[in-house]
């Protein structure tokens, strides 16, 4: 088959397009045959993309958000059936679906949601994944409590608002001037534009604060909480200090798959409830440069996604 892959550690420069042994699915795996495959940019600087206990891995296949169509089912695998089109997430420390096809725990693959195409199934998976895992696993959130999305605009961002607007609570997110109105449309009641008002001014109003944007989380997004409140980063573990001293609640996980809370979010797109963005498409053949792309400002915001069949 052809994958894209890394013989050696870094940047989109080792990525090569190149024939690759096709996977043998497992006990309790599937074999799928891929027709999309989402990307995250920073899967390039994970410790775990490269080494798994203390182990190189290269050659990497990069990708791990996909959809596709079941080709083979290993021992033991139930509930679903060769020629199902399903979407998943290949646990990160394996090779990934930047290739024609990748084998994966059964488990971490549900039925794709029937109303889009395997582009936008595939740019859903993690977004939606991370975003439900942040607010129903781990915020607890309930109709009526206050949730502050910081970078409501991004590619978790964006289905945070969505998720928590659907979850019944009162939405305010931070944004760039040039995306107000973007997520005012996703659902926020209120945006805070950044490029002209501070976060400093929102002190002990809110439930729940979703740190969407990553590194150096502001001191500002403690203090915006009540106390007692949740503080939930998605990029990196939140200070413990800053949570002792404003009496809240800060907490940093990695995203899991199960089939359940798949399916879930397929029923949720199909419903109409999720809105998937899709920023840009390239073929797998140019898989280095949709990495490269990373290093550029994005004309819309979405994932960018490698289409391997059409």
């Amino acid at each position: 088959m052809m994958a894209l892959r890394a013989h050696t550690r870094g940047g989109p420069e080792v990525l090569i397009c190149e024939p690759a042994p096709r996977p043998t699915p497992g006990a309790g795996e599937v074999l799928i045959a891929v027709n999309a495959a989402a990307i995250t940019f920073d899967e390039l600087s994970w410790p775990e993309t490269w080494v798994v206990g203390g182990v190189d891995r290269t050659p990497v296949i990069l990708s791990h958000e996909f959809s596709g169509v079941v080709a083979a089912l290993g021992d033991g695998v139930t509930g679903l059936s060769v020629g199902d089109e399903v979407y998943g997430l290949v646990p990160f420390d394996r090779d990934g679906a930047a290739a024609e096809y990748v084998s994966v725990p059964a488990t971490s693959v549900a039925i794709r949601p029937s109303t889009v195409s395997h582009v936008v199934a595939a740019a859903a998976v993690l977004p939606a994944l991370t975003a439900w895992e942040a607010l129903v696993e781990h915020a607890a959130v309930e109709p009526g409590r206050h949730v502050l999305v910081h970078g409501g605009a991004g590619g978790v961002g964006s289905f945070v608002v969505q998720l928590a607007t659907a979850l019944g609570a009162s939405v305010t997110a931070t944004v760039r001037t040039r995306d107000v109105e973007y997520v005012l449309g996703l659902g926020a009641e209120r945006v805070i534009d950044t490029d002209q008002e501070s976060l400093d001014a929102e002190t002990g109003v809110f439930d729940v604060v979703i740190d969407a944007v990553g590194r150096d989380i502001p001191e500002a997004l403690f203090a915006a909480l009540r106390r007692g409140g949740r503080l939930i980063a998605l990029q990196e573990p939140p200070s413990e200090e800053m949570a002792d001293k404003y009496g809240v609640t800060a907490l940093f996980f990695i995203v899991t798959a199960e089939r359940d809370r798949l399916a879930q979010l397929a029923a949720m797109i199909d419903a109409g409830k999720l809105t998937v963005a899709v920023a840009a498409t390239f073929p797998l053949a140019e898989g280095r440069a949709a990495y490269e792309s990373g290093a550029f400002r994005r004309p819309r915001p979405g994932k960018t996604v490698l289409v391997v069949r059409s």
